[in-house]
Protein backbone atom coordinates (compact mmCIF):
# COMPACT_ATOMS: atom_id res chain seq x y z
CA UNK A 1 0.00 0.00 0.00
CA UNK A 2 1.80 3.28 -0.77
CA UNK A 3 1.86 6.64 1.43
CA UNK A 4 1.88 10.44 0.32
CA UNK A 5 2.37 11.53 4.26
CA UNK A 6 1.12 10.83 7.42
CA UNK A 7 -0.41 13.80 8.45
CA UNK A 8 -3.72 12.28 9.61
CA UNK A 9 -2.63 9.19 10.09
CA UNK A 10 -2.46 7.84 13.88
CA UNK A 11 -1.06 4.35 13.54
CA UNK A 12 1.34 3.68 10.65
CA UNK A 13 1.77 -0.19 10.56
CA UNK A 14 5.03 -1.92 8.34
CA UNK A 15 4.70 -5.70 7.74
CA UNK A 16 6.07 -7.39 4.73
CA UNK A 17 2.44 -9.58 4.86
CA UNK A 18 0.23 -7.45 3.33
CA UNK A 19 -3.75 -9.10 5.38
CA UNK A 20 -1.51 -8.17 8.53
CA UNK A 21 -2.05 -4.69 7.43
CA UNK A 22 -5.20 -4.69 6.24
CA UNK A 23 -6.60 -6.64 9.93
CA UNK A 24 -4.92 -4.11 11.64
CA UNK A 25 -6.05 -1.02 10.03
CA UNK A 26 -9.83 -2.37 10.62
CA UNK A 27 -9.19 -2.96 14.33
CA UNK A 28 -8.14 0.56 14.84
CA UNK A 29 -10.83 2.03 12.34
CA UNK A 30 -13.60 0.78 13.96
CA UNK A 31 -12.37 2.03 17.48
CA UNK A 32 -12.35 5.67 16.10
CA UNK A 33 -8.18 5.64 15.09
CA UNK A 34 -6.77 6.52 11.76
CA UNK A 35 -4.37 3.94 10.37
CA UNK A 36 -2.99 3.07 6.90
CA UNK A 37 -0.33 0.37 6.72
CA UNK A 38 3.05 -0.53 4.39
CA UNK A 39 5.18 -3.48 3.38
CA UNK A 40 8.33 -1.11 2.83
CA UNK A 41 9.84 0.13 5.88
CA UNK A 42 12.31 2.25 3.92
CA UNK A 43 8.83 4.42 3.09
CA UNK A 44 8.26 4.34 6.70
CA UNK A 45 11.13 6.01 7.63
CA UNK A 46 10.88 8.71 5.11
CA UNK A 47 7.83 9.41 5.96
CA UNK A 48 7.98 9.80 9.47
CA UNK A 49 9.26 13.02 10.81
CA UNK A 50 9.85 14.53 14.57
CA UNK A 51 6.76 16.24 14.84
CA UNK A 52 4.40 13.24 13.58
CA UNK A 53 1.84 12.28 16.55
CA UNK A 54 1.35 8.82 16.17
CA UNK A 55 2.70 5.60 16.53
CA UNK A 56 4.46 3.25 14.88
CA UNK A 57 3.35 -0.39 14.71
CA UNK A 58 5.99 -2.61 13.15
CA UNK A 59 6.62 -6.28 12.58
CA UNK A 60 10.66 -7.68 13.62
CA UNK A 61 11.16 -9.78 10.69
CA UNK A 62 10.79 -8.59 7.15
CA UNK A 63 13.83 -8.31 4.47
CA UNK A 64 15.73 -5.74 3.67
CA UNK A 65 15.58 -3.62 6.61
CA UNK A 66 14.42 -6.03 10.08
CA UNK A 67 11.67 -4.03 12.53
CA UNK A 68 14.96 -3.26 15.03
CA UNK A 69 16.69 -1.72 12.21
CA UNK A 70 13.21 0.29 11.47
CA UNK A 71 13.15 0.79 15.17
CA UNK A 72 16.75 2.18 15.35
CA UNK A 73 15.70 4.53 12.16
CA UNK A 74 12.65 6.36 14.13
CA UNK A 75 15.05 6.48 17.02
CA UNK A 76 17.19 9.18 15.22
CA UNK A 77 14.33 10.64 13.79
CA UNK A 78 12.82 11.20 17.47
CA UNK A 79 13.72 9.22 20.22
CA UNK A 80 10.75 9.63 22.23
CA UNK A 81 8.65 8.44 18.93
CA UNK A 82 6.73 5.36 20.21
CA UNK A 83 7.54 2.02 18.68
CA UNK A 84 5.59 -1.10 18.59
CA UNK A 85 7.06 -4.58 17.68
CA UNK A 86 5.47 -7.53 16.51
CA UNK A 87 7.12 -10.93 16.43
CA UNK A 88 5.91 -14.46 15.58
CA UNK A 89 8.77 -16.52 17.44
CA UNK A 90 8.44 -15.75 20.88
CA UNK A 91 12.09 -14.64 21.65
CA UNK A 92 11.96 -13.03 24.97
CA UNK A 93 16.05 -12.05 24.62
CA UNK A 94 15.08 -9.91 21.45
CA UNK A 95 12.33 -8.42 23.74
CA UNK A 96 14.53 -7.58 25.92
CA UNK A 97 17.39 -6.11 23.81
CA UNK A 98 14.41 -4.64 21.45
CA UNK A 99 13.14 -2.34 25.07
CA UNK A 100 16.50 -1.34 26.24
CA UNK A 101 16.97 0.26 22.64
CA UNK A 102 13.82 1.77 23.15
CA UNK A 103 10.85 0.15 21.78
CA UNK A 104 7.56 0.77 23.53
CA UNK A 105 6.22 -2.35 23.51
CA UNK A 106 6.82 -5.78 22.19
CA UNK A 107 3.72 -8.26 21.53
CA UNK A 108 3.99 -11.66 20.15
CA UNK A 109 2.03 -13.01 17.17
CA UNK A 110 -1.02 -14.03 17.07
CA UNK A 111 -2.35 -10.98 19.18
CA UNK A 112 -4.72 -10.62 21.29
CA UNK A 113 -6.78 -7.64 19.54
CA UNK A 114 -7.82 -5.99 23.04
CA UNK A 115 -4.46 -5.74 24.31
CA UNK A 116 -3.41 -4.39 20.97
CA UNK A 117 -5.61 -1.54 21.97
CA UNK A 118 -4.61 -0.98 24.92
CA UNK A 119 -0.99 -0.80 24.25
CA UNK A 120 -1.43 1.69 20.99
CA UNK A 121 -3.75 4.25 22.69
CA UNK A 122 -1.13 4.21 25.64
CA UNK A 123 1.42 5.01 23.31
CA UNK A 124 -1.03 7.52 21.76
CA UNK A 125 -1.24 9.53 24.65
CA UNK A 126 2.23 9.34 25.86
CA UNK A 127 3.09 10.80 22.26
CA UNK A 128 0.56 13.33 22.50
CA UNK A 129 2.06 14.20 25.98
CA UNK A 130 5.45 14.66 24.59
CA UNK A 131 4.50 16.86 22.12
CA UNK A 132 2.74 18.74 23.83
CA UNK A 133 5.16 19.52 26.31
CA UNK A 134 8.04 19.68 23.76
CA UNK A 135 5.75 22.65 22.55
CA UNK A 136 5.23 24.20 26.15
CA UNK A 137 9.46 24.26 26.25
CA UNK A 138 9.90 26.00 23.12
CA UNK A 139 7.10 28.54 24.26
CA UNK A 140 9.31 29.36 27.21
CA UNK A 141 12.52 29.34 25.44
CA UNK A 142 10.62 31.94 23.05
CA UNK A 143 10.22 34.20 25.67
CA UNK A 144 13.97 33.58 27.40
CA UNK A 145 14.37 37.66 27.81
CA UNK A 146 15.52 39.35 30.23
CA UNK A 147 13.42 41.08 32.65
CA UNK A 148 9.24 40.15 33.40
CA UNK A 149 7.47 38.18 30.68
CA UNK A 150 4.16 38.34 29.70
CA UNK A 151 3.01 34.25 29.08
CA UNK A 152 0.45 33.08 27.33
CA UNK A 153 -1.00 33.05 23.62
CA UNK A 154 -4.67 33.29 24.54
CA UNK A 155 -6.91 36.12 22.83
CA UNK A 156 -6.66 37.60 25.75
CA UNK A 157 -3.25 38.12 26.34
CA UNK A 158 -2.14 38.32 22.90
CA UNK A 159 -4.65 41.86 23.23
CA UNK A 160 -2.85 42.65 26.63
CA UNK A 161 0.63 42.65 24.95
CA UNK A 162 -0.09 44.59 22.13
CA UNK A 163 -2.19 46.96 24.30
CA UNK A 164 0.68 47.49 26.54
CA UNK A 165 2.98 47.99 23.42
CA UNK A 166 1.20 50.82 22.28
CA UNK A 167 1.38 52.74 25.24
CA UNK A 168 5.39 51.30 26.79
CA UNK A 169 7.10 54.50 25.49
CA UNK A 170 4.77 57.17 26.17
CA UNK A 171 4.17 58.92 29.51
CA UNK A 172 0.53 58.33 29.82
CA UNK A 173 -0.31 56.92 33.48
CA UNK A 174 -2.05 53.71 33.31
CA UNK A 175 -4.86 51.98 35.55
CA UNK A 176 -4.81 48.40 35.39
CA UNK A 177 -8.01 46.23 36.37
CA UNK A 178 -7.50 42.32 37.17
CA UNK A 179 -8.96 40.04 39.74
CA UNK A 180 -6.68 39.23 42.54
CA UNK A 181 -4.22 36.83 41.20
CA UNK A 182 -4.14 37.87 37.69
CA UNK A 183 -0.83 39.76 37.23
CA UNK A 184 -1.52 43.19 37.42
CA UNK A 185 2.38 43.99 39.04
CA UNK A 186 3.70 42.25 36.35
CA UNK A 187 2.13 44.08 33.75
CA UNK A 188 3.28 47.33 35.45
CA UNK A 189 6.94 46.07 35.76
CA UNK A 190 6.84 44.95 31.74
CA UNK A 191 5.62 48.89 31.21
CA UNK A 192 8.50 50.01 33.16
CA UNK A 193 11.07 48.09 32.18
CA UNK A 194 10.60 48.07 28.82
CA UNK A 195 10.07 51.60 28.67
CA UNK A 196 12.77 54.55 28.75
CA UNK A 197 12.36 55.09 32.14
CA UNK A 198 13.70 51.35 32.58
CA UNK A 199 17.14 52.43 34.15
CA UNK A 200 15.56 54.69 36.88
CA UNK A 201 13.25 53.08 40.06
CA UNK A 202 10.46 51.03 40.10
CA UNK A 203 8.58 51.54 43.47
CA UNK A 204 5.59 49.46 44.11
CA UNK A 205 3.36 50.43 47.50
CA UNK A 206 0.19 48.59 48.15
CA UNK A 207 -2.66 51.06 49.66
CA UNK A 208 -4.48 48.76 51.22
CA UNK A 209 -1.69 47.21 53.18
CA UNK A 210 -0.55 50.80 55.03
CA UNK A 211 -2.25 52.09 57.94
CA UNK A 212 -4.32 55.10 56.57
CA UNK A 213 -2.41 57.38 59.69
CA UNK A 214 1.17 56.17 57.62
CA UNK A 215 -0.31 56.33 54.18
CA UNK A 216 0.44 59.82 53.21
CA UNK A 217 3.81 60.01 54.86
CA UNK A 218 4.59 56.98 53.12
CA UNK A 219 4.20 58.39 49.46
CA UNK A 220 4.80 62.02 49.76
CA UNK A 221 7.87 61.71 52.24
CA UNK A 222 8.06 64.01 55.28
CA UNK A 223 10.82 66.69 56.82
CA UNK A 224 12.55 65.29 60.46
CA UNK A 225 9.50 66.59 63.19
CA UNK A 226 6.98 66.67 61.28
CA UNK A 227 5.22 64.93 63.55
CA UNK A 228 6.11 62.34 66.47
CA UNK A 229 8.24 59.52 65.29
CA UNK A 230 9.94 61.11 62.86
CA UNK A 231 13.85 62.46 63.58
CA UNK A 232 14.91 62.39 59.95
CA UNK A 233 14.01 63.38 56.40
CA UNK A 234 11.94 60.51 55.08
CA UNK A 235 11.81 60.56 51.54
CA UNK A 236 8.64 59.50 49.84
CA UNK A 237 7.58 56.96 47.38
CA UNK A 238 6.61 59.93 44.78
CA UNK A 239 10.37 61.09 45.20
CA UNK A 240 12.26 58.02 45.35
CA UNK A 241 10.41 56.99 41.73
CA UNK A 242 11.38 60.21 40.47
CA UNK A 243 12.86 59.44 36.47
CA UNK A 244 11.04 56.10 36.81
CA UNK A 245 7.44 54.36 37.79
CA UNK A 246 5.21 54.50 40.64
CA UNK A 247 3.35 51.71 41.19
CA UNK A 248 -0.04 51.88 42.96
CA UNK A 249 -1.44 48.84 43.89
CA UNK A 250 -5.56 48.36 45.58
CA UNK A 251 -5.56 52.12 44.78
CA UNK A 252 -9.08 51.51 45.51
CA UNK A 253 -8.10 51.35 49.11
CA UNK A 254 -6.88 55.06 49.30
CA UNK A 255 -8.77 57.35 51.74
CA UNK A 256 -11.14 59.69 50.62
CA UNK A 257 -9.05 62.19 52.53
CA UNK A 258 -5.53 61.56 50.83
CA UNK A 259 -7.47 61.49 47.41
CA UNK A 260 -7.73 65.15 46.98
CA UNK A 261 -3.42 65.25 47.74
CA UNK A 262 -3.29 62.35 45.12
CA UNK A 263 -5.17 64.22 42.28
CA UNK A 264 -2.71 67.30 42.64
CA UNK A 265 0.17 65.27 42.70
CA UNK A 266 -0.65 64.02 39.48
CA UNK A 267 -1.86 66.76 37.74
CA UNK A 268 1.02 69.31 39.25
CA UNK A 269 3.50 66.69 38.97
CA UNK A 270 4.84 68.08 42.54
CA UNK A 271 5.27 66.59 45.72
CA UNK A 272 5.68 68.44 49.09
CA UNK A 273 7.03 66.34 52.02
CA UNK A 274 4.83 66.83 54.72
CA UNK A 275 5.99 69.54 57.17
CA UNK A 276 7.45 71.51 54.11
CA UNK A 277 6.33 73.98 51.58
CA UNK A 278 8.71 73.38 49.17
CA UNK A 279 8.23 71.65 46.03
CA UNK A 280 10.13 68.97 44.26
CA UNK A 281 9.40 68.53 40.14
CA UNK A 282 8.38 64.73 39.35
CA UNK A 283 9.15 63.36 36.24
CA UNK A 284 7.44 60.20 36.87
CA UNK A 285 4.91 57.43 35.20
CA UNK A 286 2.13 55.99 37.39
CA UNK A 287 0.50 53.35 37.16
CA UNK A 288 -2.34 52.37 39.25
CA UNK A 289 -4.12 48.69 40.14
CA UNK A 290 -7.62 48.10 41.47
CA UNK A 291 -9.33 44.74 41.57
CA UNK A 292 -12.74 46.51 41.53
CA UNK A 293 -14.68 47.86 39.46
CA UNK A 294 -13.77 51.92 40.56
CA UNK A 295 -16.68 53.24 38.25
CA UNK A 296 -19.50 51.61 41.24
CA UNK A 297 -17.28 53.22 44.35
CA UNK A 298 -17.51 56.45 42.63
CA UNK A 299 -21.34 56.39 42.49
CA UNK A 300 -21.40 55.22 45.92
CA UNK A 301 -18.91 57.98 46.97
CA UNK A 302 -16.58 55.82 47.90
CA UNK A 303 -14.39 57.25 44.86
CA UNK A 304 -13.16 60.54 43.28
CA UNK A 305 -14.61 60.47 40.33
CA UNK A 306 -12.03 63.11 39.37
CA UNK A 307 -8.90 60.86 40.52
CA UNK A 308 -10.48 58.28 38.14
CA UNK A 309 -10.56 60.40 35.37
CA UNK A 310 -6.85 61.26 35.72
CA UNK A 311 -6.10 57.52 36.54
CA UNK A 312 -7.31 55.98 33.43
CA UNK A 313 -6.08 57.82 30.71
CA UNK A 314 -5.15 54.35 29.53
CA UNK A 315 -6.85 51.14 31.12
CA UNK A 316 -5.23 47.66 30.55
CA UNK A 317 -7.80 44.91 31.74
CA UNK A 318 -5.85 41.54 32.59
CA UNK A 319 -8.41 38.71 31.96
CA UNK A 320 -8.86 35.92 34.35
CA UNK A 321 -7.08 32.37 33.92
CA UNK A 322 -10.50 31.14 33.65
CA UNK A 323 -10.84 33.25 30.77
CA UNK A 324 -7.41 31.86 29.13
CA UNK A 325 -7.42 28.41 30.16
CA UNK A 326 -5.19 27.55 26.79
CA UNK A 327 -2.76 28.99 28.66
CA UNK A 328 -2.62 26.61 31.69
CA UNK A 329 -0.09 24.20 30.46
CA UNK A 330 2.55 26.77 29.74
CA UNK A 331 2.25 28.74 33.34
CA UNK A 332 1.88 25.55 35.22
CA UNK A 333 5.24 24.36 33.41
CA UNK A 334 6.68 27.21 33.80
CA UNK A 335 6.15 27.40 37.73
CA UNK A 336 6.88 24.11 38.16
CA UNK A 337 10.37 24.64 36.01
CA UNK A 338 10.89 27.39 38.67
CA UNK A 339 10.26 25.06 41.65
CA UNK A 340 11.90 22.34 40.56
CA UNK A 341 15.49 24.33 40.33
CA UNK A 342 14.75 26.40 43.33
CA UNK A 343 14.21 23.35 45.34
CA UNK A 344 16.17 20.91 43.68
CA UNK A 345 13.77 18.96 42.60
CA UNK A 346 13.40 16.54 39.57
CA UNK A 347 10.35 17.88 37.22
CA UNK A 348 7.89 14.95 36.31
CA UNK A 349 5.49 16.60 33.77
CA UNK A 350 1.86 16.17 34.79
CA UNK A 351 -0.12 13.50 32.85
CA UNK A 352 -2.95 13.90 30.66
CA UNK A 353 -5.64 13.34 33.90
CA UNK A 354 -3.96 16.54 35.69
CA UNK A 355 -3.75 18.55 32.99
CA UNK A 356 -7.63 17.91 32.42
CA UNK A 357 -8.46 18.63 36.20
CA UNK A 358 -6.35 22.28 36.06
CA UNK A 359 -8.33 23.03 32.77
CA UNK A 360 -11.80 21.96 34.76
CA UNK A 361 -10.80 23.81 37.33
CA UNK A 362 -12.59 26.97 38.19
CA UNK A 363 -9.42 29.31 39.30
CA UNK A 364 -10.58 32.06 41.87
CA UNK A 365 -7.34 32.61 43.00
CA UNK A 366 -6.16 32.91 39.38
CA UNK A 367 -2.51 32.54 38.21
CA UNK A 368 -1.67 33.13 41.88
CA UNK A 369 -2.80 29.75 42.91
CA UNK A 370 -1.54 28.19 39.91
CA UNK A 371 1.65 29.17 40.77
CA UNK A 372 1.00 27.50 44.51
CA UNK A 373 0.00 24.06 42.63
CA UNK A 374 3.33 24.20 40.27
CA UNK A 375 5.43 24.55 43.96
CA UNK A 376 3.21 21.94 45.91
CA UNK A 377 3.23 19.48 42.80
CA UNK A 378 6.76 19.49 42.83
CA UNK A 379 7.57 19.86 46.87
CA UNK A 380 4.80 17.23 47.37
CA UNK A 381 3.96 15.22 44.41
CA UNK A 382 1.04 15.34 41.84
CA UNK A 383 -1.83 13.78 44.05
CA UNK A 384 -0.60 15.61 47.26
CA UNK A 385 -0.63 18.79 45.48
CA UNK A 386 -3.82 18.21 43.54
CA UNK A 387 -5.85 16.71 46.12
CA UNK A 388 -4.94 19.92 48.03
CA UNK A 389 -5.29 22.57 45.77
CA UNK A 390 -8.01 21.62 43.19
CA UNK A 391 -10.80 20.76 45.91
CA UNK A 392 -9.89 18.21 47.88
CA UNK A 393 -8.91 18.73 51.39
CA UNK A 394 -10.73 16.69 52.50
CA UNK A 395 -8.98 13.18 50.51
CA UNK A 396 -5.66 14.79 51.54
CA UNK A 397 -6.48 14.74 55.27
CA UNK A 398 -8.50 11.24 55.40
CA UNK A 399 -5.25 9.93 57.27
CA UNK A 400 -4.40 12.94 59.43
CA UNK A 401 -5.21 13.29 63.11
CA UNK A 402 -7.02 16.85 64.52
CA UNK A 403 -3.41 18.03 65.39
CA UNK A 404 -2.13 16.99 61.79
CA UNK A 405 -4.97 19.18 59.86
CA UNK A 406 -4.48 22.16 61.84
CA UNK A 407 -0.64 21.96 61.26
CA UNK A 408 -1.71 21.50 57.63
CA UNK A 409 -4.28 24.47 57.23
CA UNK A 410 -2.04 26.71 59.54
CA UNK A 411 1.40 25.80 56.92
CA UNK A 412 -0.79 26.72 54.03
CA UNK A 413 -2.31 29.80 55.50
CA UNK A 414 1.57 31.58 56.03
CA UNK A 415 2.34 29.92 52.36
CA UNK A 416 -0.33 32.08 51.10
CA UNK A 417 0.18 35.24 53.00
CA UNK A 418 3.84 35.30 52.53
CA UNK A 419 3.69 34.62 48.32
CA UNK A 420 0.54 37.05 48.36
CA UNK A 421 2.95 40.07 50.56
CA UNK A 422 5.73 38.71 48.33
CA UNK A 423 7.83 37.36 51.24
CA UNK A 424 7.27 40.80 53.54
CA UNK A 425 7.43 39.86 56.79
CA UNK A 426 5.83 43.03 58.10
CA UNK A 427 2.73 42.58 56.14
CA UNK A 428 2.44 39.07 56.71
CA UNK A 429 2.46 39.96 60.40
CA UNK A 430 -0.30 41.82 59.70
CA UNK A 431 -2.33 40.13 57.18
CA UNK A 432 -2.56 37.32 59.30
CA UNK A 433 -2.55 38.98 63.11
CA UNK A 434 0.44 37.49 64.46
CA UNK A 435 3.38 38.89 66.39
CA UNK A 436 6.84 38.95 64.45
CA UNK A 437 8.26 36.44 66.97
CA UNK A 438 5.74 34.05 66.79
CA UNK A 439 5.45 34.14 62.57
CA UNK A 440 9.20 33.80 62.40
CA UNK A 441 8.64 30.26 65.21
CA UNK A 442 6.20 29.06 62.90
CA UNK A 443 8.59 29.64 59.72
CA UNK A 444 10.80 27.61 61.17
CA UNK A 445 8.43 24.97 62.41
CA UNK A 446 7.53 24.30 58.79
CA UNK A 447 10.78 25.60 57.18
CA UNK A 448 9.27 28.39 55.39
CA UNK A 449 11.83 30.73 53.52
CA UNK A 450 10.70 34.03 52.85
CA UNK A 451 13.47 34.21 50.45
CA UNK A 452 11.85 31.89 48.28
CA UNK A 453 8.87 34.65 47.93
CA UNK A 454 10.70 37.47 46.71
CA UNK A 455 9.53 38.73 43.81
CA UNK A 456 7.79 35.71 42.86
CA UNK A 457 4.80 37.63 41.18
CA UNK A 458 7.08 38.51 38.12
CA UNK A 459 6.33 35.49 36.00
CA UNK A 460 2.68 35.09 37.06
CA UNK A 461 1.06 36.12 34.02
Amino acid sequence: MSLDNLTNIQVLIVDDEPHIGTVLIQLFELNGLNAAATTDPRQAVNLISPDWPGVVVTDVNMPGMDGISLLAHCIDIDASLPVVLLTGFGDIAMAVSALKQGAYDFLEKPFNNEHMLDVVKRALEKRSLTLENRKLKKQLESHAIPGPRILGNSPGIVRLRNLIDMVVNTPADVLIEGETGTGKELVARCLHDHSPRHQANFVAINCGAIPENLIESELFGAEAGAFTGIDKVRVGKFEFANGGTLFLDEIESTPLSLQVKLLRVLEDRKVERLGSNKSIPLDIRVVAATKVDLKQLCDKGEFRQDLLYRLNLVTIPIPPLKERREDIPLLFLHFARIASARYHKELIFPSAEHNARMASHGWPGNVRELRNLAERYVLLGAESAFAASLGGHAELQSGMSLSQRVEFFERMLIEEALSHNRGSIKQTMEQLELPRKTLYDKMRKYDLDRKHYLNDTQEEA
